[in-house]
């Protein structure tokens, strides 16, 4: 899609497997009937798969011989629904990068907030096996649980994963006739604010970095026209006055280029310069016709900055020189 080769992060699958994790060690302790000799211990199977046919799973008896008490406790879940969180949202430009080798780098886009939405139901044949179950999964929830997830291995990125508990409810089934034993289910419902995450790239390692500020050139501070160097005369000389008779207009030599394109930069004009106005230097008698006026903004600085060492590879420590050129060096 939009000119990218085929990709996939298996985000969605991480948060499912992430979700289900959480719940896939959860143990049942049955006691004596007075309640004090621990008898049997025994892990409730989890499973992936809609409510609806999982309780047809478990009441359906074709041979007649299969029992509720024998497919029971067990707990499922799906995901049933997912919602970009626009709360979440992070700047489109931020970038996450990892070394890939000496000369080269990954980069990866910020990821895409999701909100994934789950529904978990827990399947019990009595009151006491449900609440023990309830009481081991309720206590971590305040409302919510924090997942580490390593969703894109190559690039390590691993985030926390806040899990929230939205609402629990029960209900019973009791389908059948009176000699037939009741299903008591607990429905679960969780928020997991998870991301999607945009495909891996290759990069090259940044060696230097170049920041330019730069201001209007039509600007009485600082206009930058171009004059006719071939037939000007003299050479205007650093913070020298100049005047256009003609238009009555004065002010100080900022910059003049001593090359064939004719640069001149001209501060504390009372006017702006135009195209055929004759400057003329107030102490060197410089003389020169403008041809053209310059209407790109004027760099004033120029930072340019480097590791140090040169070669310093992107886990090594290195430290950064600067180089500093301000206007009107241009």
């Amino acid at each position: 899609m939009l000119g990218n080769a085929q990709f996939y992060n298996r985000t969605i699958r991480k948060v499912v497997v992430a979700f289900g994790t959480m719940f896939n060690d959860i143990l049942l302790q049955r006691y004596s009937v007075d309640g004090t000799t621990k008898q049997e211990l025994f892990k409730v199977p989890l499973t992936y798969g809609s409510k609806e046919k999982y309780i047809t799973r478990i009441t359906s008896d074709p041979n007649l011989t299969k029992t509720i008490s024998s497919t029971v406790p067990r707990i499922s879940f799906e995901m049933t629904g997912m919602s970009y969180d626009s709360g979440r949202k992070q700047v489109s430009t931020l970038q996450n990068f990892s070394a890939n080798t000496s000369t080269g780098i990954k980069t990866q886009f910020a990821p895409i907030p999701y909100n994934f939405d789950f529904s978990m139901s827990i399947y019990v044949r009595n009151t006491e096996d449900g609440t023990q179950i309830l009481e081991q999964i309720l206590p971590f929830f305040t409302p919510d649980f924090n997942v580490t997830v390593d969703f894109i291995p190559p690039m390590d990125q691993k985030y926390d994963m806040p899990v929230l508990l939205n609402s629990v409810s029960s209900q019973v089934d009791y389908e059948g006739d009176f000699m037939t034993t009741r299903l008591i289910i607990w429905n679960l419902e969780f928020t997991a604010k998870g991301y999607i995450w945009p495909p891996v790239k290759s990069g090259k390692i940044i060696r230097q970095a170049n920041t330019s500020i730069f201001i209007e050139s039509q600007s009485r501070n600082s206009q930058k026209v171009f004059v006719d160097k071939a037939n000007g005369s003299g050479y205007f000389a650093q913070e020298e006055t100049i005047f256009v008779t003609k238009r009555d207009i004065t002010g100080d030599v900022a910059y003049f280029s001593n090359s064939n394109t004719g640069i001149l930069v001209v501060s504390n004009l009372n006017k702006f310069l135009e195209a055929n106005d004759v400057v003329v230097g107030a102490t060197t008698n410089a003389s020169y016709t403008v041809t053209s006026v310059d209407t790109n903004p004027l760099k004033v600085v120029l930072v340019v900055t480097t590791p140090v060492p040169i070669t310093a590879n992107v886990d090594d420590e290195f430290g950064f020189s600067e180089t500093i050129t301000e206007w009107p060096n241009i």
